[in-house]
């Protein structure tokens, strides 16, 4: 990847709220896009194994209603609502934990307009450490790539580059849309910010 990669995304709509499931609270990250697509390519897109591998990765499986997938290095769970071209709804686990993900596709003009709602329980310790960048920014990755597959079919990301400077540049800008959102929806503004530095370095602190 290079810096040109990283700073092609694409405008990104992010917010936060708190709701119940299964009359448990949970806390709903919600991530907007506009693809200049049409509604059933960006469908297409999200749901079709190998394109699925060159914006997110490697996915096995059954995508189709009530089958179980996994992601390569990533989440696993089960398909709980598949509505072509505008509804899919998967639970997303990962590290012994189960959060909810729904994917709303809607007609925007010419173009499609995706909805991502993440839905986890509350754990309060968790979220105060690195605030919701931790999951937005990875979210924010893998849908900026799709963005570059929908206007190249041939896309195809490789090995992320991550001493590239236009890496930080990423997650520094899109860390601090999930700082706003968060105090948007009642963080403490002192809080959010050192929630949101630690979050930059999780990121960008590379192995040894």
């Amino acid at each position: 990847m290079n810096t040109d990669m990283w700073s092609g995304f694409g405008a990104t709509e992010r917010s936060l709220r708190t709701e119940t499931r299964n009359g448990v609270e949970v806390r709903v990250l919600v991530l907007q896009k506009r693809y200049a697509a049409p509604r059933p390519e960006v469908w297409h897109a999200v749901t079709t194994p190998e394109r699925i591998s060159r914006w997110l990765g490697p996915v096995s499986g059954e995508l189709a209603l009530g089958g179980r997938y996994q992601v390569e290095g990533n989440a696993g769970g089960t398909v709980l609502a598949c509505d072509e071209p505008e509804r899919l709804e998967v639970t997303w686990e990962f590290g012994g934990d189960v959060s909810w993900v729904l994917l709303t596709l809607a007609d925007d003009g010419a173009g499609t307009r995706l909805v991502l709602e993440h839905s986890a329980e509350v754990d309060q310790e968790k979220y105060g450490e690195f605030g919701p960048g931790a999951v937005g920014i990875g979210w924010e990755m893998a849908f900026g790539a799709l963005t570059k597959l929908l206007a190249d079919p041939a896309f195809a990301p490789g090995e992320p580059d991550w001493t590239d400077p236009g890496y930080p540049a990423f997650v520094r800008e899109s860390g601090a849309g999930w700082e706003l959102a968060d105090v948007a929806a009642g963080a403490d503004p002192a809080q959010a910010r050192t929630a949101a530095e630690r979050c930059f370095a999780a990121y960008t602190t590379l192995p040894a």
